[in-house]
């Protein structure tokens, strides 16, 4: 039984992910240590689980033919180079104790920060907006690359939390797009991360594994919703999402985690049941224009 919560868990976090392009590590992360894994338990099996989703999700954009390759190489470089500073900054948190408060605080502020942002940018009009010039945009793309990264590695995470925010409101990229590229990038910025990780922690890979197979599945159901979401409900429900891991992670270090999966848990359901409407909807209006 144990084993198929894993499964099921590693399946509706990666329906998730794969329609956010998020990777899954933000949602994970804190799920792990709801569950009472420790902080870097649950920071190296994040981000093997985020491999997974990432080279599931990234096949079905190639098929989509959405990702912004240059953009999304440039991100995931710039990540790969900054992991390899998160690393020590982790284990000195670790040596000083600092890490079991640290780690969940970080989480709030970023994902404080892009909730109020993706909720802002979701009640625009969503108008197109232009990319910024190549010459400026190659430098903010390294630096969101850069900051993604050392987020990534310090706390778990694909990058794409915080790629596909910063990618829309300071770039200019369409939502469907940031969502595709992001997944290049991410999948970078989690094997070098992974790898930093690997050989120094203790992973439970049978659980890792687990979730990867449940994540196989789900990251291309996630993809294959996106295409009945328009832009402006992606970047709310991204803001949605991040206030509800965002609640989640008070709810732990106020000792009531089962408050915060709960709440998780009933924004995945609404999720899906509306997903679920708009696919039945969508084909309803198709057979009726036949």
């Amino acid at each position: 039984m144990g084993i198929f919560l894993f499964f099921l868990l590693g399946g509706c976090i990666s329906v998730l992910a794969g329609f956010f392009g998020v990777g899954g590590g933000f949602i994970l992360t804190p799920m792990l240590m709801l569950m009472g894994f420790s902080p870097l338990e649950a920071i190296a099996t994040s981000l093997l689980f985020t491999i997974g989703t990432s080279l599931s999700s990234i096949i079905a954009h190639i098929r989509m033919k959405s990702i912004l390759w240059k953009e999304g190489m440039i991100l995931g470089i710039s990540g790969m180079a900054a992991t390899q500073i998160a690393k020590p900054f982790v284990f000195f948190l670790e040596s000083k104790g600092w890490d079991e408060l640290a780690i969940p605080i970080f989480y709030i502020f970023l994902l404080a920060y892009f909730a109020l942002k993706m909720l802002k940018q979701g009640k625009r009009n969503q108008a197109k907006v232009k990319v910024p010039p190549a010459s400026t945009s190659i430098i903010k793309m390294i630096l969101i690359g850069l900051f993604a990264g050392f987020i990534s590695t310090t706390l778990g995470v694909g990058g794409g939390f915080i790629i596909v925010p910063l990618t829309i409101t300071f770039l200019g990229i369409a939502p469907k797009e940031a969502v595709s590229s992001s997944m290049f990038a991410v999948l970078l910025i989690v094997v070098w991360g992974f790898m930093s990780y690997a050989f120094t922690i203790s992973i439970d890979y049978k659980i890792g594994f687990v979730l990867v197979a449940g994540g196989l599945i789900g990251s291309q159901i996630g993809v294959r919703l996106i295409k009945y979401y328009e832009n402006r409900e992606i970047s709310l429900l991204l803001g949605a999402l991040y206030l509800a891991t965002l609640v989640s992670v008070v709810m732990k270090l106020v000792d009531l985690s089962y408050i915060g999966l709960i709440l998780l848990a009933v924004f995945a359901g609404i999720f899906f049941i509306r997903s679920l409407i708009k696919v039945r909807v969508k084909k309803r209006l198709g057979a009726e224009n036949k």
